[in-house]
């Protein structure tokens, strides 16, 4: 619903996408949103009055970041129910998708308040639209689990998935992760965006290990980033389907006996395109059927 300026509904919750790097990526109503309303909650508010600043905004703003949103998530709550008009930002893209606001939405809800969606930036699919990768179907996996076990059980989860997958990292620790999918869903094709809409914005194409290698050469990286990688296809499919080639070289290489195991399943991975993880598995079962 278009908004004249200066008018709004009163007791709404408005959840507003903002840009992800440039600031003419904002709607005309999000503008007219946060013009209107009472409040600005915001993730972070100093990021955010720049915004607000851009196109002259004097909305009132408020944080409401992941370490006090149960806290003011109560406290809007109760401004709504008494007929403020608030708009829910994040520092870039649509709030609650791997940022604040979740908490606030479902106490919106439970209190039986109006919600409004105002939809515009995404970073994910801001992605995949330039990924070349296939977007009929995919899955947001958003950063994953710190936890050894609990990355490992997500992965494995999504390593049979024949949808595109899309994670989000930090720039330090993207190395890392593109080791982590190459070892648990073999030498995909995958994308790296870094920056998107940002002066200097960059698109990386490959197999994982050709982006890896890339990432690995780099003295640092720097800004957002989001990595896609392809879905499971019939050539990085199941253990069960692994071409029968792939079986007789790992046949031959256990036989002679001289190449290591983790060695072996890394070499095999990248040429057949399928998990490491799984090629590892693999060969220890032919090493004690031997």
């Amino acid at each position: 619903m278009n908004l004249p300026r200066g008018k709004s509904l009163p007791g709404i919750l408005y959840v507003v996408a903002t840009p992800i790097g440039n600031l003419e990526d904002i709607t005309y109503r999000a503008v007219n949103v946060l013009g209107s309303v009472d409040i600005v909650a915001a993730e972070d508010t100093r990021h955010t009055a720049r915004l607000l600043s851009r196109y002259n905004i004097k909305t009132r703003l408020i944080s409401c970041h992941e370490h006090n949103e149960a806290e003011r998530a109560d406290m809007l709550v109760k401004k709504i129910l008494a007929g403020s008009r608030v708009a829910l930002v994040s520092d870039a893209g649509t709030p609650s998708v791997s940022d604040p606001g979740y908490r606030l939405v479902l106490a919106a809800l439970e209190a039986g308040l109006s919600i409004v969606p105002v939809p515009g930036p995404s970073a994910p699919i801001a992605a995949l639209s330039v990924s070349g990768l296939p977007s009929d179907r995919f899955c947001f996996a958003g950063f994953l689990p710190k936890k050894k076990a609990k990355r490992g059980e997500l992965l494995n989860s999504l390593a049979g998935s024949e949808q595109t997958l899309i994670f989000y990292e930090s720039p330090r620790r993207l190395a890392g992760l593109l080791k982590i999918l190459f070892d648990y869903l073999g030498d995909r094709r995958a994308m790296i965006a870094r920056e998107m809409t940002k002066q200097h914005e960059e698109y990386i194409r490959g197999p994982l290990s050709e982006l890896a290698e890339e990432i690995e050469q780099r003295q640092s990286v720097k800004g957002e980033v989001t990595v896609l990688v392809s879905g499971k296809t019939p050539l990085n499919g199941d253990a069960e389907k692994l071409p029968p080639a792939l079986e007789e070289e790992i046949k031959a290489a256990v036989s002679g006996g001289d190449v290591p195991t983790s060695r072996l399943a890394a070499d095999l991975a990248q040429k057949y395109g399928t998990s490491k993880n799984k090629i590892y598995q693999l060969i220890l079962e032919f090493k004690k059927g031997d």
